[in-house]
């Protein structure tokens, strides 16, 4: 048997739903990309137990938190929107996508249309595509489809700050790494932030 990260990681939550085990680092799915160091995802022991399967972004850490059990989460460092383009609240996952295409939303291309106007018609996944390598679309009753993502991003330099449109980012690998667990109809909430 080959031992890979993805084994390590079963390994380790395994171990800790079984030992209670203290906060421990997770390998990330791949090599972390060149430029600023990002923790890898770890294990850590949530304050509050909250139920297993749900995700929490704190964005005062620039943190996203995917409870598993016995009152541990797996914790990614992330970046989150800038000023006001943050929305705090309740979503579920209605939609997840691998490599997704992207448009720009209306209010980007007006914020920013030397930036964001050229791609008014769309881009196809890839790896130059802002939205990265997965992406989970967050839902709310009554309103649907919010515009807002919880996805990948090819600029780790990112992680860490209020940066984005809006969404919730993490790299690449991290991303794929949360996408693999978390099924559709999952809980989100995004917490306020105070700055």
């Amino acid at each position: 048997m080959t031992l890979n990260r993805r084994t390590l990681l079963t390994g380790a939550i395994a171990a800790v739903s079984g030992t209670r085990a203290l906060a421990q680092e997770i390998p990330a799915t791949t090599e972390l990309p060149a430029g600023p160091l990002v923790p890898p995802p770890q294990i850590v022991q949530m304050p509050v137990k909250y139920r297993p399967g749900v995700i929490l972004v704190y964005p005062n850490e620039f943190a996203l938190y995917w409870t598993v059990p016995d009152g541990f989460a797996i914790r990614y460092a992330v970046r989150v929107g800038r000023g006001n383009l943050y929305e705090p609240g309740e979503y579920t996952i209605g939609a997840k996508k691998e490599w997704p295409s992207w448009v720009p939303t209306p209010g980007m291309i007006d914020r920013e249309p030397e930036r964001w106007g050229q791609f008014a018609d769309g881009m196809p996944g890839g790896p130059d595509n802002p939205l990265g390598a997965r992406a989970l679309y967050l839902f709310q009753p009554g309103r649907g489809d919010t515009f807002l993502r919880i996805h990948g991003t090819n600029a780790p330099e990112s992680i860490g700050h209020a940066v984005s449109n809006g969404c919730v980012g993490l790299i690449n690998d991290h991303m794929v790494h949360l996408y693999d667990q978390v099924p559709l109809g999952t809980q989100v909430f995004l917490y306020p932030k105070d700055f």
